[in-house]
């Protein structure tokens, strides 16, 4: 509001204030120093600054389980300590908080202006734009995410606020990335990527436009080993590889790293190299698509081949006991089989070559290997066994 005395707070990330009148630049001062109760109590009432707040709601929600006898003491002694902790922030101004009969405000000739208000704000603006203004607006929106929302404030008002600036912070990211990469602006998309992969890297839009601008930028190198990491942690933290698209991205990298492919190259290229002696584990769509081809070779072969799905029951431990199944799996079963995920504890196999009769045997194999491996495993395999029908020509 112009010529209005304002006061800043910076809220996502680190928490800081300044303040400031008309257009004025204002610098910010880290956080005062004041316990952590206090300090939550200042960012609920900086948060809710638009309302009266009522002593009831205050008291709920900072001492509904306190054992105090009387919350309301320690309600006027922590407005006593928050109003000295204004004074020593904001020396130069007036008193910032008024008292109304059982309702606390702000006081209405002070503007307060708060970054999460201004995030909020363009991203909004962002959604009624179109093209280069578009563009800039959500790259804006993007600088003025600085961090969580009161990354060190642990109280319970937090999260549910914190998560839902992190998604909306996400958002706009995913959105920016392809419209800085129909401008061929690696350097910006990366940067980007990066971000907010720290925040969640489970999001493949990040780690796939990141891999796609390092291959834009020659750096293939450095894409095929950020595939490693992210499916190295995919398969850790969630037990599942990575999606088709990230797949394709990756075999473009290692074929844009050959230089001057020949016919030779290609060949290599195309049949894979240096494969290891074990079944091939693949995502879910990749597994219809070999069980097609599958199919149509069987209608020329004659030759047999059965789906089996197994499971690990009700009594595994889910984390480790999929991690010991998939690898029984992988080394018990010929290169020539293929393993997708269904869900936690449950794949399905194509067994090439094998009868129902033949699975059976290779089922009844896998059960014991994995309990003579894991003797102490409650886990109890059971599978269902279907002979692939062959596509007739």
């Amino acid at each position: 509001m112009e010529g209005k005395r304002s006061v800043h707070f910076e809220l996502l990330g680190s928490f800081t204030y300044g303040s400031g009148e008309g257009g004025e630049a204002v610098k910010q001062k880290s956080a005062p120093k004041a316990g952590r109760k206090t300090l939550s109590f200042l960012q609920y009432l900086i948060v809710n600054h638009n309302r009266y707040i009522s002593s009831e709601e205050l008291i709920e929600r900072f001492w509904a389980d306190s054992r105090s006898a009387g919350p309301a003491n320690a309600l006027r002694h922590m407005l006593f300590k928050v109003r000295k902790l204004l004074k020593e922030m904001f020396s130069d101004q007036e008193e910032l908080l008024l008292t109304f009969s059982g309702y606390y405000a702000w006081n209405p000739d002070v503007c307060l202006v708060l970054d999460t208000e201004e995030f909020e704000e363009v991203c909004s603006k962002a959604e009624r734009e179109s093209g280069d203004i578009y563009c800039e607006l959500l790259l804006r929106a993007i600088a003025l995410y600085r961090g969580d929302f009161l990354s060190s404030n642990d109280s319970e008002w937090v999260p549910v606020l914190r998560q839902y600036y992190r998604a909306l912070y996400l958002d706009t990211c995913k959105n920016v990335l392809p419209v800085l990469w129909e401008k061929n602006r690696w350097m910006e998309i990366i940067t980007i990527c990066e971000q907010a992969y720290e925040i969640d890297f489970a999001v493949e839009d990040f780690t796939a436009y990141r891999m796609r601008a390092l291959i834009a930028l020659g750096q293939t190198g450095q894409a095929v080993e950020l595939y490693g990491a992210f499916r190295a942690k995919m398969l850790q933290e969630f037990e599942q590889l990575p999606g088709e698209e990230i797949e394709r991205i990756y075999a473009l990298a290692v074929g844009s790293g050959k230089k001057e492919l020949g016919a030779s190259d290609i060949f290599k290229l195309v049949c894979g190299e240096d494969l290891e002696p074990q079944a091939f584990f693949c995502t879910f769509e990749m597994f219809q698509s070999i069980v097609t081809l599958e199919k149509r070779h069987m209608g020329r072969s004659k030759e047999n081949s059965s789906l089996v799905i197994v499971t690990l029951g009700r009594e595994a431990v889910l984390a480790a006991d999929t991690r010991r199944l998939e690898r029984v799996l992988l080394e018990g079963l010929r290169s020539g089989d293929s393993i997708a995920r269904l869900e936690a504890g449950a794949y399905i196999l194509m067994l090439k070559g094998a009868d129902e009769e033949g699975a059976q045997l290779v089922m009844n194999r896998i059960d014991t290997s994995f309990h003579k491996i894991y003797r102490h495993s409650k886990a109890c395999l059971t599978y269902h066994i279907s002979p692939i029908q062959a596509e007739q020509e």
